[in-house]
């Protein structure tokens, strides 16, 4: 139903619980989003610090594509949540700017990864952006069916483009 939409009700429903359990840890719907979109940033941000040092070796191949694969792998998990934060984005609500906190925080980490690997034509600031941008709207697009692709294609293909892109 999405954030909006979604009451209460459904919610305690859908979690096989009841009312009283849900107010006993939240306090209304916008609690519970809150609580959920700072456990997906803190997630999102121990992905970033995984991301490795970029090298076009076949560990470094390894060491990339095991990366994008922990992404996809939260990615997925967190679909439902991503897809109520970008709501909450776009209608500028308090909830959304989390979004754009971890988003600057991912980046500051891939950016100072992609700094040392040896590119100084980069801008590591847009590189470490365009990586973050790929490897999300991919699975975004994948995770919505608007484009019909293979996991384990999608992850290899994402692995040898950014090596490509930055080694």
């Amino acid at each position: 139903k999405g954030f909006h939409a979604a009451r209460v009700d459904d919610i305690v429903k859908a979690a096989a619980t009841s009312h009283g359990t849900f107010y006993l840890y939240f306090a209304n719907k916008e609690e519970l989003f809150a609580t959920l979109a700072a456990e997906v940033a803190t997630s999102f941000e121990t992905v970033a610090q995984h991301f490795p040092t970029l090298a076009s070796t076949p560990e470094g191949t390894i060491e990339l594509r095991a990366w994008i694969e922990e992404f996809t792998t939260l990615y997925e998990r967190s679909t439902d949540v991503l897809e109520a934060w970008t709501a909450a984005e776009i209608a500028g609500e308090e909830s959304g700017r989390l979004g754009e906190a971890m988003i600057a925080s991912f980046v500051a980490v891939l950016a100072e990864r992609i700094a040392t690997s040896g590119r100084a034509d980069l801008d590591p600031v847009v590189a470490a952006t365009a990586v973050m941008a790929m490897v999300e709207r991919v699975n975004y697009y994948a995770s919505r069916r608007s484009v019909a692709v293979d996991r384990d294609e999608m992850i290899d293909t994402l692995t040898r483009v950014t090596l490509q892109a930055l080694c």
